[in-house]
């Protein structure tokens, strides 16, 4: 220790006059006891051996071991910052991973690695196994430094990508208690993108019927109903619009108001009943978009369906209601001259897209923005929800086409009234038609018009129809379906089966052009 004493004196003077501190020999250390919140760090100018841990050198103030030698160690503030203390207190024993928090703020950060000694506080080497400890916790934190830096590039990224489809506004202003910022978000998707092609096409169709004024007792044009409508053509400064027969039916005059408010007068051009279509003519003055019809025979159940309308009236006219195609060649019967029977199947799509009242006429809308379909009719009963009713687009413009050109729709006819067989009493099936025990179905011949295409073909007042061009005919119904076909025209000629007076034959019919009231 004398000897000591000596260097002691002799190293002071080197210090004071700035010269290098030497390395401390391998067998022996000088600790200083570490003040509460402190950390101890001894520094020197000389590489270590191999056997000791490496030291990183930091700028420092002067210490005191207890035998009276001056050393270097770290200021308050640095010790403060670098927390090493507490964490080697808690890993002396087992190492862990854990994160800490300095003393400026609260934000939770991965442990720097620590600066460490070059003894231990024994005078004896530091134990390799510390070493390889400390070294470990050194390598596993990089490690996680990466994968969080790795994960930031990630997000990075992903919120590049996202900014390109969703572009934000920020409107920043300041108030008295600090700065507010707006964000508005520009959100464009498949669904707005279909609407921008179409929704400026489809119209309200206000319905005006005869009435008379209370007060003055005058003839007067009340708005009755109101329907929707999609504007599919325009030419010759003419637009026109397709909208369902009962939209319009009992009109005196018709009315368009367009999404923008405007409104022009419309001229009915022809209607169809059996397909609740109608079309109308109005001046393309105001036309600002002009629909387009898709493959409605393309169509697969599940795809998104978007339906666009006027319903309760024009206070809600462009409503837009999203679902999806429910169901494709649904038949549906219905009641086309309102005796409360069902004369008519209509082949139509299902949809759980909100329909409602007003929004007859409009369209059905594919993802593309194209009109799959026009709304027609709804199932509405307390215990049904979703199921809605278009009529297909290739159903519709063969149709609309023949109303725009000729007011009507040519069909094929055979020139007779019908009657269901399955409403004739049994005893009156066996009695008078004389049908056999195992037919109990098909269209029975009320009566045959004069000069028609049955009276050509033999046809007589209680004939019942079984069968046509190949198809059985179940009912009236049955019959018109195979008759209104898409590949039937007139003066085809068709092979009909029937039963007289209990005996099944067959005829030929040439088919002829149909009036109003015979099939």
């Amino acid at each position: 220790m004398d000897e000591n004493n000596k260097d002691l004196e002799t190293r002071k003077d080197e210090l004071a006059s700035g010269a290098s501190p030497e390395r401390l020999p391998d067998s022996q250390s000088y600790e200083k006891p570490e003040p509460a919140g402190e950390s101890a760090v001894h520094t020197s100018s000389e590489p270590q051996v191999a056997r000791d841990i490496p030291v990183e050198a930091v700028h420092s103030t002067e210490g005191v071991t207890p035998e009276g030698e001056k050393f270097a160690t770290a200021t308050k503030e640095e010790a403060s910052a670098s927390s090493t203390h507490a964490f080697f207190n808690e890993s002396a024993s087992e190492p862990e991973v854990r994160l800490a928090t300095g003393n400026g703020g609260g934000n939770n950060v991965v442990p720097p690695v620590p600066p460490t000694r070059t003894g231990g506080g024994n005078g004896s080497e530091p134990p390799k196994k510390e070493g390889k400890k400390k070294t470990m916790l050194a390598v596993f934190l990089t490690g996680l430094l990466g994968v969080l830096i790795g994960a930031l590039i990630v997000l990075a990224f992903s919120w590049s990508a996202l900014q390109d489809d969703n572009k934000t506004i920020s409107n920043t202003t300041t108030t008295g208690s600090g700065t507010t910022k707006k964000v508005t978000v520009e959100n464009t998707t498949a669904t707005t993108q279909a609407l921008e092609k179409v929704q400026d096409a489809v119209v309200s169709v206000l319905n005006f019927q005869a009435g008379t004024s209370i007060s003055s007792g005058t003839s007067t044009e009340d708005e009755a109903s109101s329907g929707s409508g999609v504007v599919y053509k325009k030419s010759g400064g003419k637009a026109y619009i397709v909208t369902n027969n009962h939209v319009v039916e009992g009109a005196n005059k018709l009315e368009v108001k367009f999404s923008n408010g405007k409104k022009s007068e419309a001229k009915l051009v022809g209607t169809d009943k059996w397909n609740d279509l109608a079309v109308l003519e109005i001046s393309d003055e105001n036309v600002t978009k002009i629909a387009e019809f898709g493959n409605s025979d393309s169509l697969k159940v599940g795809e998104t369906a978007i339906a666009i309308g006027s319903p309760l009236g024009t206070e809600f006219a462009g409503t837009v209601t999203e679902g999806i195609v429910s169901g494709l060649n649904r038949t549906v019967p219905v009641d086309t001259n309102g005796d409360g029977t069902e004369d008519w199947e209509a082949e139509v799509i299902q949809t759980d897209a909100a329909i409602n009242p007003g929004n007859s006429g409009g369209a059905l809308v594919n993802i593309e923005g194209q009109v799959i379909g026009i709304n027609s009719m709804k199932i509405s009963t307390e215990n049904v929800e979703g199921i809605g009713f278009a009529i297909p687009s290739n159903t519709v413009e063969p149709i609309i086409a023949q109303l725009e050109k000729n007011g009507e729709v040519e069909r094929p006819s055979l020139g007779v009234t019908l009657r269901d067989v399955d409403t004739i009493p049994e005893v009156q099936q066996q009695q008078i038609l004389k049908l056999p025990e195992n037919v109990d179905y098909g269209a029975m011949v009320q009566q045959v018009v004069a000069s028609s295409a049955a009276e050509k073909a033999g046809l007589k007042q209680y004939d019942v129809i079984v069968e046509m061009n190949g198809k059985k005919v179940t009912n009236s119904m049955t019959l018109r379906q195979i008759l209104y076909s898409n590949d039937v025209k007139v003066g085809d000629k068709m092979e009909v089966k029937y039963y007289r007076e209990g005996k099944k034959e067959t005829t030929t019919v040439t088919l002829t052009a149909a009036s109003t009231t015979n099939q």
